[in-house]
């Protein structure tokens, strides 16, 4: 056997050794994550529900949900250990003022320059959607046209 017959099967076997050597490490950087969870950090599940550990067993997780709302979870359903700012920003709508940032609610700010009421009135009233008579189609000068024309008008145009 030539190795221009090997070569496919050696790249195939070689992308398939890349592939479970990246998802073992995201396994493990995940059990290592979930491992160092502490009581008392906030963790969203893998659901998407954000929550506060409580108490940490061998295999399963206390989760307080909501003030006086527990619930048992499986180590495994916990999807991300967040840090108490990013936990309190998204839980409790903190907001983090690190750089001093302003992000306007609405588009207005995001104009080139300031319009009044007029000018948009005027942009309105440039706006014109209809037909005009130089796009229309031109009518065909023989009889054929003009009975296509009186058959679509009575809706059966393109009925067979």
């Amino acid at each position: 056997m030539s190795l221009v017959t090997l070569l496919p099967f050696i790249v195939l076997i070689g992308a398939m050794f890349l592939m479970t050597r990246s998802a073992k490490k995201k396994q493990q950087a995940a059990a290592q994550m979930r491992n160092d969870m502490q009581p008392g950090t906030g963790v969203r599940t893998i659901g998407g529900m954000y929550a506060t550990v409580k108490e940490i067993l061998d295999d399963t997780v206390l989760l307080e949900i909501a003030p006086g709302v527990h619930a048992i979870f499986a180590k495994n359903a916990i999807g991300a250990v967040l840090d108490d700012a990013e936990y309190n920003r998204i839980v409790h709508g903190d907001e983090l003022d690190a750089d001093g940032t302003v992000v306007p609610d609405d588009a207005s700010s995001l104009t080139a320059g300031e319009s009044t009421d007029e000018d948009a009135a005027d942009d309105v009233a440039k706006i014109d959607l209809g037909k005009k008579a130089e796009d229309a189609a031109p009518e065909d000068a023989g009889t054929k046209g003009s009975e296509v024309k009186d058959a679509k008008a009575d809706g059966e145009g393109d009925a067979k």
